[in-house]
């Protein structure tokens, strides 16, 4: 059990070297959850990551309110260690529906601290998306990210609208963001991008496969594979058809 009487740093610390120190969580390799499913060994590491997690949650708020675990969370988001940022992550997800805009504004800072795509992807689908979704106008904050030079950022504004999407939501942005990231040459952006449209595509291909075709031409191969992923095979091919492409392009070229 954690000692009762303690400050955020106090806690986190004491979280950081129960992470480091051994037992269930100590090879617990949080980067591994984005990978395939076949990887179960990694999930399993990850579920104990999780467990752990929510056990310090519950010991915290037993003793604590809200803000006492987010600044919690907040000192653990820190460094190179992507294990102790999700799980900060952990320690707060699930709980949008008690924050609120200072919380939406702590995590968007949060993006300046991130290392790599598993601590980011963690941060901005598990705890920046639902609260998109909560309150839809703070879309506009994240299609602002697009324009910044930090690549994470970027990849965020199209992380964040990938709940929103699978409940039909934000098409009008998602195409004003495909219109502003498709010439995006940072990998991690297209992945993003490509992630987002696939998505949409799976939970609203009536508007999306007719978005694809207008758009392709201007797609990097990376992002137009990926959003054709989970649609039918006749359209996926009609979308990736290099022959059909080239046919547009002279007939454009007349």
């Amino acid at each position: 059990m954690l000692p009762k009487p303690q400050t955020p740093a106090g806690v986190a610390a004491q979280i950081r070297r129960a992470l480091q120190g051994g037992g269930p969580v100590k090879h617990a390799a949080a980067v591994q959850r984005f990978l395939p499913p076949e990887s179960k060994s990694a999930a399993g590491r990850t579920a104990d990551l999780r467990r752990a997690s929510r056990q310090f949650r519950r010991e915290i708020r037993s003793e604590h309110e809200l803000d006492f675990l987010i600044q919690v969370a907040d000192q653990l988001f820190c460094g190179g260690v992507a294990e102790e940022k999700i799980a900060a992550v952990f320690l707060l997800e699930n709980l949008e529906r008690e924050f609120g805009d200072s919380e939406f504004t702590l995590f968007e800072s949060w993006l300046d601290r991130i290392h790599g795509w598993a601590d980011h992807d963690s941060l901005v689908h598990d705890l920046i998306a639902p609260l998109v979704i909560a309150k839809p106008r703070r879309v506009k904050t994240v299609m602002g990210w697009a324009k910044s030079p930090n690549r994470w950022r970027r990849r965020a504004a199209c992380v964040a609208l990938i709940r929103g999407t699978r409940r039909k939501m934000f098409f009008p942005e998602i195409r004003n963001l495909c219109d502003c990231l498709l010439a995006d040459e940072d990998d991690m952006v297209q992945k993003g991008l490509g992630w987002l449209l696939r998505e949409t595509a799976k939970f609203d291909a009536g508007r999306t496969a007719p978005y694809l075709m207008r758009m392709r031409e201007r797609a990097p191969r990376l992002v137009l594979r990926t959003a054709c992923e989970t649609l039918p095979d006749e359209v996926k091919r009609r979308v990736l058809s290099p022959a059909s492409l080239r046919r547009k392009t002279k007939a454009r070229a007349r």
